[in-house]
């Protein structure tokens, strides 16, 4: 029996995270609370077991007072012997050691995989505007930050809160056979105690959540800039960088030094009630003493209780804190993990059944929420098979069409079919499963080649892996490729965005993805703008291949693309303002046929377009 196991690390939450810390954290740990609970037993008895010692050692003082030093070991005294050798040897270590255990191996190698997987898993389900309005790697540190915030705060309650909690009771109950004013004592500084802890705690953890909000805009500054260095590079902009970074390190450094202020303060406030209670207590038992009616066995187990827990005081002083600023993490990364900024499939969503392909835009409207911009009430209907140009000027809404398309937004207003089924009814997965896209920016993932190509069909065969990167003529450059670390061919790996190859290597990359995703639509966003004449004509052949059998949406500023097209729309200001061929466009003397003059070297000139 593996006791690793007997929390799922893996296991998916029910429901979206709440948005109040209790049931967030309720969230977080759904399905380990069994093996919680078992942790903290084990280590509310082993706290049980420490005011123990203090009685244990008690008999063994009174028995040697009592029998004087001849007699200890004379017979008489052999059960206390045993006693206490049993209770130090075998109960205290097996008790202890059960306790560690149960922590170390089934709490937190478990707890951080699974409040992380939960947190990764919601992150990814939430719509591109929530990527778009934060940094890359702030949300990575915020879901990294928050687990092990989780995991902390739910060790060491069980290792220490549960554990001297249990202390505590058993030291009463021990004082209070001694005497029950000396019992008092200890409550009237318990008093004092959490009071202290109460002033505190809520300012030690605001302080803390400042300074966690502080160190993710640190993380995520210093990944934005590493992420576009190239760019920093090109303009020189080193020390604007280097001052941005700085800003945020200042920023993080003020926060660190507020809670280092409260925390200091803290642990001093306690430290000094903390050397009161010795004196309460064995004071107070000396004077029961000197009144006959304690022993030195009392005095002594008063003595080490008064100690231990005086000791104690600080290690539980320091995870309180410890546990509070942890809380405070919490409280930012679920502020900014949780909102509800997604689009869910519908409760009685099903699978696309897109074998056709035929797609039909009816009255659809979106503006991102404002009134103007984006696109307005546009019908549209594309034919299975048949390939489709659009073009425009900047912001006529040709990329909104296509988010539309892809439901990465909801729209305001109308409809999108595909093969008669309303996008909104239909499974967000099986909807994308059915669009293939190749962009302008085209995505590389800093993994394999084979790994980024069979990202449009990961069960794909090494077989079909290879005829798709002939098709998209990649298969040549790809077996010259090597890595840093010696890797070739497929298995070379890319570098962060694919930057280790050109623009028409990756290009003819995600060309070979869209191939082998073999989806009956294909969208193509500005796929070889970004590439020149030369490089264009090189894949052409590719791209046709990627074309044949599809459905496709083309949108381009390079016109000559899109002659070969069987239609042409043009948008403008977010409504379709022609349709046609392109011949037939350009014999209407319209927008189109002014695009087509001012375009400069077969790009549209969108500047004069505008």
């Amino acid at each position: 029996m593996n006791i690793g196991n007997w929390i799922n690390p893996f296991r998916p939450a029910g429901g979206p995270p709440p948005q109040v810390l209790g049931a967030f954290m309720k969230w977080c740990l759904s399905g380990a609370w069994p093996a919680l609970w078992l942790a903290a037993a084990f280590s509310a008895l082993a706290g049980a077991l420490e005011a123990g010692t203090a009685l244990v050692l008690g008999w063994v003082i009174d028995a040697t007072v009592s029998s004087g030093p001849d007699a200890f070991f004379d017979g008489s005294n052999t059960a206390i012997i045993l006693a206490s050798v049993g209770f130090f040897l075998v109960a205290r270590p097996i008790l202890f050691g059960l306790s560690a255990a149960t922590n170390a191996i089934i709490v937190q190698p478990n707890v951080n995989p699974l409040v992380l997987s939960r947190l990764h898993r919601w992150s990814l389900g939430q719509n591109v505007t929530f990527f778009d309005d934060d940094f890359a790697g702030r949300i990575a540190q915020k879901q990294m930050q928050a687990a092990r915030a989780v995991t902390d705060v739910a060790s060491e309650m069980i290792n220490v809160v549960a554990f001297a909690l249990a202390s505590l009771v058993g030291s009463v109950f021990l004082l209070t056979a001694i005497n029950g004013w000396v019992a008092v004592g200890l409550a009237v500084w318990l008093v004092f105690y959490f009071a202290l802890i109460n002033w505190f705690m809520p300012r030690i953890r605001s302080k803390s959540a400042a300074r966690a909000g502080a160190r993710s805009m640190v993380s995520g500054q210093v990944v934005d800039t590493i992420t576009n260095i190239k760019t920093v590079k090109l303009f020189a902009h080193d020390d604007h960088e280097d001052r941005a970074a700085l800003d945020a390190m200042q920023s993080f450094r003020q926060r660190s030094l507020e809670f280092g202020y409260i925390s200091a303060g803290f642990r001093f406030a306690l430290m000094s009630l903390a050397g009161i209670l010795p004196v309460l207590l064995i004071g107070a038992t000396v004077l029961l003493w000197q009144r006959g009616t304690a022993s030195a066995g009392d005095i002594a187990a008063a003595g080490a209780i008064s100690i231990r827990i005086a000791q104690m005081t600080g290690w539980v002083s320091f995870t309180l804190m410890a546990i509070y600023s942890n809380i405070g993490e919490i409280e930012d990364g679920m502020r900014t993990l949780t909102p509800r900024t997604r689009l869910e499939d519908a409760p009685e969503a099903k699978a696309l059944d897109a074998r056709h392909g035929e797609m039909r835009i009816e009255g659809l409207k979106f503006a991102y929420g404002r009134d103007k911009g984006g696109i307005g009430e546009i019908n549209l209907t594309i034919g299975a098979g048949e390939k489709l140009g659009v073009v425009g000027a900047s912001g006529a809404g040709k990329s909104t069409l296509v988010a539309l398309m892809l439901r990465l937004y909801e729209a305001e207003q109308g409809r999108i079919l595909i093969d008669g089924q309303d996008i909104r009814h239909v499974t967000q997965e099986s909807l994308r499963r059915s669009i293939a896209m190749v962009t302008q920016e085209t995505a590389m993932f800093n993994r394999s080649a084979r790994a980024n190509i069979m990202y449009g069909r990961p069960d794909a065969t090494d077989a079909e892996l290879i005829e798709a990167a002939k098709k998209a003529e990649a298969h040549d450059f790809i077996l010259d490729l090597e890595d840093h670390k010696g890797r070739t061919g497929y298995d070379a790996h890319l570098g962060e965005r694919g930057v280790k190859l050109s623009g028409g290597q990756r290009q003819r990359i995600a060309l070979a993805r869209a191939i082998l995703k073999d989806a009956p639509i294909l969208v193509l966003d500005e796929a070889t703008s970004a590439l020149d004449s030369e490089v264009e004509a090189s894949i052409q052949s590719a791209l046709e291949r990627v074309m044949e059998g599809k459905t496709v949406m083309a949108i381009a500023h390079r016109l000559s693309t899109l002659r070969e097209m069987d239609r042409i729309v043009v948008l403008d200001q977010g409504r379709i303002a022609e349709s046609g061929s392109h011949d037939a466009l350009l014999a209407m003397g319209g927008l189109y046929a002014g695009y087509w003059e001012r375009q400069s070297g077969g790009f549209l000139d969108l500047e004069a377009a505008q």
